[in-house]
């Protein structure tokens, strides 16, 4: 036990040292939520009980923002993301849609172009408007015990219609419900007045648990004491338990989808750089990360201005905090899922 303490006390100190320098002139926004980013609005629609455990979270943008995409994961579930690379006729997305259900649940976008269309938000064209609806799933086939209750395009449409900017729901919620550890969201605001945001649907074949400490692997990236956590006991954190339990390795199909946007003014090869930097978030706070099972993706979404132009010193900064950022919001679903502070409640005793 001592040895195990003597790792966790390593790590806070670790800690400790680390997150000034990393969040150096850094804030939450209000409610530390994706919906502190101006344009972004954040719906859920879930079902749980009577064989069901899944659900769609919808992220809008009514007024359109500039969006990209990086995949890194060997299984993705993806749809209309082709047109997110740079070069083409389209670079704005309305919504994007993360669901459950694994290729089934790409149905969910369907419901969410329905609803837009019956807005009038979409690429105008002649006779109407084409909602662009970039979407991508994770797997959670059958955790509500009956594989055939997945997410169609009725939790798109309904998902869609309660979209708002009020601080995001966590856990198990939305594209959350049927995760391994739930969803979460975080935000943080820039010296530069920026703003950036994520939110995750934390379903990885890793785990986000450091074994050593029995501590997120993210809390080093901590703005103030946004998660509340101490070093578990040596009790807690015994060796004899193997230290954080990972998931059950008897499920090779995972996958962790998240977005990250900002209020800046970027294009969209901007946007996809931002996509690609951010996807370091996810391995910063989750191990092992991007296997073969897993579908890895992280949206990319700007809704500023993208005929402003900014040096390279602010669109690295907005980069990094991308990352930072999502890495918290990795810790923020592990936290609101529960089942972490259950198995390690001395490290919880001060939420």
């Amino acid at each position: 036990m001592g040895r195990a303490w003597s790792s966790v006390a390593a790590a806070l100190l670790l800690v400790t040292a680390f997150a000034p320098a990393c969040a150096a002139g850094q804030r939450p926004g209000p409610s530390n939520t994706i919906t502190d980013v101006d344009g972004i609005e954040v719906g859920h629609d879930s079902r749980t009980g009577d064989g069901w455990l899944s659900g769609t979270t919808v992220i809008l943008m009514r007024n359109g923002g500039t969006a990209s995409v990086d995949v890194q994961g060997g299984a993705p579930g993806t749809r209309e993301t082709d047109l997110l690379a740079p070069g083409g006729l389209v670079t704005q997305a309305h919504a994007i849609v993360l669901s459950g259900g694994s290729a089934f649940g790409l149905a969910a976008a369907t419901g969410t172009m329905q609803w837009l269309e019956e807005q009038g938000i979409g690429f105008p064209i002649a006779g109407g408007v084409v909602p662009i609806v970039p979407s991508a799933i994770l797997f959670d086939l059958g955790r509500g015990g009956d594989f055939s209750k997945r997410p169609d395009a009725e939790f798109g449409y309904r998902a869609a219609a309660a979209a708002g900017t009020a601080p995001v729901e966590q856990g198990r919620v939305g594209a959350g419900t049927g995760a391994r550890y739930g969803l979460g969201t975080a935000s943080v605001v820039l010296p530069n007045g920026y703003t950036v945001g994520a939110i995750v649907g934390l379903n990885p074949a890793g785990s986000p648990v450091n074994p050593e400490t029995c501590m997120p692997y993210g809390m080093f990236l901590e703005l103030g004491d946004e998660f509340g956590l101490v070093p578990p006991s040596a009790d807690d954190c015994a060796p004899a338990d193997g230290g954080a339990a990972g998931p059950d390795s008897g499920e090779s199909f995972n996958t962790t989808i998240a977005l990250v946007a900002t209020d800046a003014p970027l294009n969209q090869t901007q946007a996809q750089r931002m996509a690609m930097v951010s996807n370091s978030g996810l391995a910063r706070s989750i191990r092992p990360i991007h296997n073969l099972g897993d579908g890895d993706a992280v949206f990319a979404v700007a809704t500023g201005d993208p005929g402003e132009a900014l040096g390279n010193a602010d669109l690295q900064a907005l980069y990094n905090a991308a990352a930072d950022a999502l890495g918290r919001a990795v810790v923020h679903a592990l936290l609101a899922e529960g089942g972490y502070c259950e198995e390690y409640p001395s490290a919880c005793a001060g939420r």
